[in-house]
């Protein structure tokens, strides 16, 4: 019996042809290009029964990251499974505002809070081959999994710690001079949770309360303690709830609040400045 082609698999699998492309590849072992210009060339059974497989997961409404293993975040190939939210392009922005803040700080030290896959942390420090960059996150598996990332991508300066936001923190520690967080930031009844991709993360990672700002409140008010003066504290959010985190921030004593768009202009990280002692003060 003759063997489908790879075309013929990607044309008749029922998926958007960018996704079944990508599944191709990963199938095949084969870049993009080679697909394109042998897609009409027969592929071996093992591989079509994988393609096959992959595709039947990927029209059940997993994520296409999660049906492929990985994920680009800051052009670098992060795994992501089950265990943690897949990285958003969004997310790079608080990434690129961090190190914006940065510039010209010697040897930072950085938090990352409620890390999952590590893309941040992990971006960070190798943005940052300087920086100290504790990850933490209330998940063992996803820590596992962020710190499989970094160690494959050469992150050395990132540490990890488990816990729920701040309890993962030892006391006494050294305070940071930025601490990011893309926290769960979805209300509990929101539809979009109704969404076949989301009801694949993990719920966790996802929804915060009543208003999905539980995980921010508790953030912000717990953030001055561990910052240094002049310290920053980013946080991404949901797009119209800008007026809300910034409003927190300015309660809870920070100055320099801002919120940032996205690429589409939508309001999507709001940050804060520990203020500076006044003349007098001790610094902290």
């Amino acid at each position: 019996m003759s063997r489908a082609s790879w075309d013929a698999l990607i044309a008749a699998c029922a998926l958007p042809r960018l996704d079944a492309r990508a599944i191709a590849e990963q199938a095949s072992g084969r870049s993009r290009t080679w697909l394109i210009a042998h897609g009409d060339e027969s592929a071996e059974p093992a591989a079509a029964h994988a393609f096959d497989t992959l595709a039947a997961r990927r029209r059940a409404g997993e994520p296409l990251a999660y049906v492929l293993g990985w994920r680009e975040f800051h052009g670098r190939r992060f795994e992501v499974g089950p265990a943690v939210l897949v990285p958003r392009p969004e997310t790079e922005g608080l990434v690129d505002a961090a190190l914006e803040r940065l510039d010209g700080v010697p040897a930072p030290r950085l938090l990352d809070l409620g890390t999952g896959s590590g893309a941040i942390a992990a971006t960070l420090a190798l943005e940052r081959p300087d920086a100290a960059v504790l990850a933490t996150d209330a998940s063992a598996e996803a820590l596992a999994v962020a710190r499989a990332n970094a160690t494959r991508l050469g992150a050395t300066g990132v540490g990890f710690a488990l816990g729920d936001w701040w309890a993962a923190l030892p006391p006494g520690g050294a305070p940071f001079d930025a601490i990011v967080s893309n926290p769960p930031y979805i209300a509990d009844a929101d539809p979009h949770l109704l969404d076949p991709a989301l009801r694949h993360e993990p719920p966790g990672a996802l929804a915060s309360g009543p208003e999905g700002l539980d995980a921010i409140g508790t953030i912000v008010a717990g953030a001055p303690a561990r910052l240094v003066a002049g310290g920053w504290l980013l946080l991404e959010h949901g797009r119209d709830q800008g007026p809300a985190v910034r409003d927190r921030l300015l309660r809870a004593g920070f100055e320099g609040v801002a919120t940032l768009p996205d690429l589409q202009g939508l309001d999507r990280v709001s940050v804060g400045r520990r203020p500076q002692p006044a003349a007098g003060d001790r610094v902290v």
